[in-house]
């Protein structure tokens, strides 16, 4: 199974309209491979201006926002190529798109980095932060899923925010638990996750 690195894709339409979304890229060699679904606005940006930055967030609500419509986070320009990186971040990476293996429902493109920085040290996630990164991948899911699947793996990841959450990653794990009992008509995990 190859590397898949989660990060913040960030990219610009024609009219230098941002971009910003959670993205697995797929490690292949020195190259990272970006594969969108169609239809995407990744898609369209990539195709008029083939260049993308992916950012490490230092803050998890920024992949919980994403997830639940709220994606209007902190920005800075990039240094190599016309394009906005995540401003808080660990570290980022500007890359160039060098082939595009074409498909219907999910192309693949190819970047090469051109730049890469570090922004902060990275001393590793705690378990909530984790369990919100998990959380976020399964709430993009539940048109896939059983319901009974997914709310059994909130359950579990619930575990990881009663005990070791902070306030940042306590605001991410509600937005979740409401995109997630909203699309299910169930309760929420943790009825007040502020308290657990």
């Amino acid at each position: 199974m190859p590397l898949i690195l989660e990060t913040i894709v960030t990219t610009l339409s024609p009219a230098g309209e941002l971009h910003l979304v959670p993205f697995g890229l797929i490690e292949d060699g020195a190259d990272w491979i970006l594969a969108p679904f169609r239809p995407s606005p990744t898609i369209l940006n990539l195709d008029a201006n083939p260049v993308f930055a992916a950012s490490s967030p230092r803050d998890v609500r920024v992949i919980a926002g994403c997830v639940t419509g709220r994606r209007d986070w902190p920005v800075v320009p990039c240094a190599e190529i016309r394009g906005m990186r995540l401003a808080d971040s660990f570290a980022h990476a500007e890359l160039a798109v060098v082939s595009v293996e074409d498909d219907a429902t999910r192309p693949r493109y190819r970047g090469r980095v051109l730049r890469q920085e570090s922004h902060a040290p990275f001393l590793g996630f705690n378990r909530a932060q984790s369990a919100v990164l998990e959380a976020a991948i399964l709430s993009t899911r539940l048109h896939m899923l059983e319901p009974e699947k997914v709310l059994s793996e909130m359950r579990y990841l619930a575990i990881a925010i009663s005990k070791t959450a902070g306030p940042r990653e306590r605001e991410a794990w509600g937005w979740i638990e409401d995109k997630v009992s909203a699309a299910l008509g169930t309760d929420r995990i943790l009825a007040n996750p502020d308290a657990a």
